[in-house]
């Protein structure tokens, strides 16, 4: 496939040559063989597709809210190519066999590759983690997102077996018993505990969802340590202030302060990555108090209309923070979130200047829990790539 009358992430004018899953070439007036497929991309932006470093399927045992093809198809609609899985699921996915099954179905609905996280303790049950010394090579990452560990030395003796077998752990901080009077405190309190247990053993640390000053400045100073430390913002922590939005999520929705702070640990480079923490539920389930939302296919809008429309940041940066950045807290920056040639053929077309409106019964997840129904944004997702194939075209 060869993709003519695009802009990069600069402005300007591109063309891309995808064959054989990988892109062969970029650049202006490129010569391809007789016969290759064109896809006119009518000015539109050509991005690498992104990646979500924080997503939940709720396979197995929660397919009323999300299966693998739903979750695939909404990932699709909103540019992404790849998906790392959390899982608190039911059962809890404490084991390789769970991982590889969710991950082989992704693989053969083909829409979203996806990498399954297994739990820190066996089964969310906060000190058994005889698991983590027998997980095969295949296994790189692990959380107990939802939760948080809550002993400090099952933390640490986790921390230690990471370390020895060059496991990441990716951490939901929230100190439980605080955080029923002081979510605040509860975020802080274990992002600092969990910093410093990654300094000390060395361990890389992945922090999920930061969402307050203090937290983010607790990462800045554990990098400037030496900590091998990386951290990922939602949309939705960019998008809402309590002020305006009381929709239940996990971390919760913070201050404008809060806000600031995210954005300014963008702009400083102390962020690695944005994450949907796409957690989708039914609407009796939201009822009865479950936190969450469904963000993927609303991040990239939701984020170019935030950050580069508003805040001015380049759309260089955040095409870093949903692709590249991504792709190197996973460990896939050698063939994805690039634009360059040998790299995997994942693509995503954007059309930067077209306001549209939020519909929540439109999305492709089969949960509609979206507290932006109804908004106005920028940065529509027109075509998505994967491999060198169309996974997902708005009809024109």
């Amino acid at each position: 496939m060869l993709i003519r009358n695009a802009k990069d992430s600069a402005g300007k004018a591109i063309e891309v040559w995808l064959r054989d899953g990988k892109i062969a070439a970029v650049g202006l007036g490129l010569l391809v063989p007789e016969g290759e497929e064109v896809l006119d991309a009518k000015g539109r932006t050509v991005l690498p597709a992104f990646i979500d470093t924080h997503c939940h399927w709720r396979t197995p045992g929660f397919e009323y809210k999300e299966d693998i093809s739903t979750g695939s198809a909404a990932a699709a609609a909103g540019g992404y190519t790849f998906v790392n899985l959390m899982p608190n699921t039911k059962p809890v996915c404490s084991s390789a066999e769970i991982a590889h099954a969710v991950e082989a179905e992704a693989a053969r609905i083909g829409l979203c590759d996806a990498n399954q996280t297994v739990s820190i303790t066996e089964n969310f049950d906060g000190k058994t983690i005889d698991h983590l010394k027998t997980l095969p090579a295949s296994v790189k990452f692990i959380t107990e997102d939802g939760h948080g560990v809550q002993d400090n030395a099952t933390m640490a003796r986790a921390f230690a077996i990471c370390t020895q077998r060059d496991i990441t752990v990716m951490s939901h901080a929230e100190d439980m018993e605080i955080s029923p009077w002081d979510y605040r405190l509860a975020e802080d309190i274990e992002t600092v505990r969990n910093c410093w247990l990654s300094e000390y053993y060395q361990t890389r640390l992945h922090m999920c969802h930061v969402s307050t000053r203090g937290a983010i400045e607790a990462i800045q100073m554990a990098k400037l340590r030496g900590a091998p430390v990386t951290c990922e913002v939602t949309p939705h922590h960019l998008w809402f202030t309590n002020d305006t939005c009381d929709y239940r999520v996990n971390p919760p929705i913070r201050t404008a302060d809060d806000v600031q702070a995210l954005i300014d640990g963008i702009r400083s480079g102390v962020v690695d990555a944005i994450a949907t923490d796409h957690a989708p539920h039914s609407e009796e389930d939201k009822l009865k108090g479950m936190a969450g939302m469904v963000g993927s296919e609303t991040a990239f809008g939701v984020c170019y209309t935030k950050l580069c429309r508003e805040q001015r940041l380049p759309l260089e940066m955040l095409s870093f923070l949903m692709s590249a950045g991504p792709a190197a807290v996973l460990g896939l920056a050698d063939r994805k979130g690039m634009l360059e040639p040998g790299y995997d053929a994942d693509i995503v077309l954007v059309d930067l200047d077209h306001m549209y409106e939020v519909h929540a019964d439109e999305l492709h997840s089969k949960s509609k829990n979206c507290p932006y129904d109804g908004a106005l944004l920028y940065g529509k997702v027109v075509t998505t790539i994967k491999g060198g194939k169309v996974t997902f075209q708005i009809e024109e």
